[in-house]
C-alpha cells in the first residue's frame, strides 16, 4: 500500500535573530524566538502564540537539527503544543547564506520535519493520532512548513 498526504495547513511563524551560543563539541548551537504567526489550511487554523523557539545544533557536516516548541491557539480557542522536529541542508554556500539570515530560493534547500501535537481539546483530538511530515522554507524573518498528515 502507498502512503498518501492529507494536507492539514500551512505554517507561517515570524522568527527574531537567532541567538548563537557559538561551536562546542557537537556543533554550533542556536536558539531561534518565534515571534508568532499563524496556521492556515483545510483541517487547522489558529494563531502561532509569541514565545515559542527553534532550538538548533548546526552540525560539522552543515546539517542543521532543528527542534521548534510552540503553541497554537486555534480560531475555536483550544490550545494545541508542538512540538516539530527535523533536519535542513543545503550546498555548504546555501547553508552559510542561511546561516547569515539571507534569502535561499526553497528548491535548495532539504527542509523537513515531523511535527508532534498535544491538545486536551476533544475536536483536536486527531492530531495525537498520526503521523505527520511538515515541508519548510526559511525565509531572512520567518519560516513556512506545509503540514501533511501521513
Amino acid at each position: 500500500m502507498e502512503p498518501s498526504f492529507d494536507f492539514v495547513g500551512e505554517v507561517a511563524a515570524g522568527v527574531a535573530t537567532p541567538i548563537g551560543f557559538g561551536a562546542g563539541p557537537l556543533g554550533e548551537r542556536r536558539i531561534v524566538p518565534i515571534l508568532g504567526g499563524r496556521v492556515t489550511g483545510p483541517r487547522l487554523n489558529g494563531e502561532i502564540l509569541p514565545g515559542g523557539a527553534d532550538y538548533q545544533l548546526i552540525r560539522a557536516d552543515g546539517v542543521a537539527e532543528i527542534e521548534a516548541r510552540y503553541t497554537i491557539r486555534c480560531d475555536d480557542g483550544a490550545l494545541v503544543y508542538v512540538v516539530n522536529r527535523g533536519l535542513r541542508h543545503a550546498s555548504l554556500e546555501d547553508m552559510a547564506r542561511l546561516l547569515r539570515g539571507e534569502a535561499v530560493p526553497p528548491e535548495r534547500v532539504y527542509f523537513r520535519t515531523a511535527p508532534a501535537f498535544e491538545t486536551s481539546a476533544p475536536q483536536h483530538a486527531w492530531l495525537t493520532r498520526s503521523l505527520f511530515l511538515g515541508l519548510g522554507e526559511r525565509r531572512p524573518d520567518s519560516v513556512r512548513v506545509r503540514i501533511y498528515e501521513v
